[in-house]
């Protein structure tokens, strides 16, 4: 029995090396090598100076500024995310009209290739695009959407488009998973719709709503590409974010600032992500 279950051990590492191999050349080692650098003055021949590149790159109004939009974005874009694909969910979850036409409907934006949904965007919130010609049909003024305080918006509502069918799909693999037996026992004791929802549907959708909402902030951090391509290198105030922040950093070469802007935001995202983490553990702990 040892020998065949080391011989399946060789044959897992086998299958799983060029996977390893691959993450660690192309992520691992990298990231590491940043970590270093940030506690350089110069790449090549550079000294240790300590926390100085980080002591002044919180000093940077820049750096501030990009840090405050980022989690502004995802305080409020995640919480709107969450409520409004789990409510979805649970209208997808009944036997609702058009059901499957609204699955695939709310699935689509996945396979969207970003510079699609970007177009889409431009089309419809340039100052002379779709929304403002409409606007402008009702004799409102027009709005410059992507150089106002209203660029915050039309990102969050994109980021909302493009991740909601994901967390839709998430939420009903868990509403499906939760044993109808529950809901039966709720209707002998007659239970409403709005006590199975709290004490049955919530109670055990919670796993699944922590895995969700940690999927939906680590995708938060990726809407830089959606407003790169809208906005460009320097966007409005409003949605200028540590990726425009570590990407203009690349483009001057400040390697030392860059990687420490890096070096911070993993470390945010691994407590967050170990915070959520720690409180799924101690749920399921309790409900065991």
């Amino acid at each position: 029995m040892q020998q065949l279950l080391r011989k399946q051990s060789v044959v897992a590492i086998g299958f799983l090396a060029p996977s390893l191999i691959g993450f660690a050349i192309f992520y691992l080692i990298p990231f590491a090598l940043g970590v270093v650098y940030s506690f350089m003055d110069r790449t090549i021949g550079g000294s240790f100076v300590g926390l100085a590149n980080y002591k002044e790159l919180l000093a940077s109004d820049s750096f501030r500024k990009a840090s405050t939009n980022t989690l502004f974005f995802t305080g409020t874009s995640v919480p709107i995310l969450i409520v409004v694909s789990l409510l979805l969910a649970l209208l997808l979850n009944q036997n609702v009209f058009i059901r499957k036409w609204l699955r695939t409907a709310y699935v689509l934006p996945l396979v969207v290739p970003v510079a699609s949904i970007v177009m889409v965007w431009q089309i419809m919130f340039d100052w002379n695009g779709a929304l403002n010609g409409w606007l402008n049909s009702f004799g409102l003024e027009r709005v410059d959407w992507m150089n106002s305080e209203w660029a915050r918006w039309v990102i969050s509502v994109a980021y909302l488009w493009k991740n909601v069918g994901y967390n839709i799909i998430l939420f009903l693999a868990g509403l499906q998973s939760i044993p109808s037996d529950y809901y039966e026992t709720a209707d002998l004791e007659g239970a409403g719709p709005f006590r199975k929802l709290t004490s049955i549907t919530l109670i055990y959708l919670i796993p699944t709503l922590f895995f969700v909402v940690l999927m939906s902030i680590i995708n938060s951090f990726k809407i830089f590409r959606e407003t790169y391509l809208i906005a460009g290198d320097y966007p409005h105030d409003s949605i200028y974010m540590l990726q425009h922040y570590m990407n203009n950093m690349f483009y001057s070469l400040d390697v030392q600032k860059l990687t420490a802007a890096a070096t911070l935001m993993v470390v945010v995202i691994f407590v967050l992500v170990l915070g959520m983490l720690t409180l799924e553990r101690k749920f399921r702990q309790f409900m065991e």
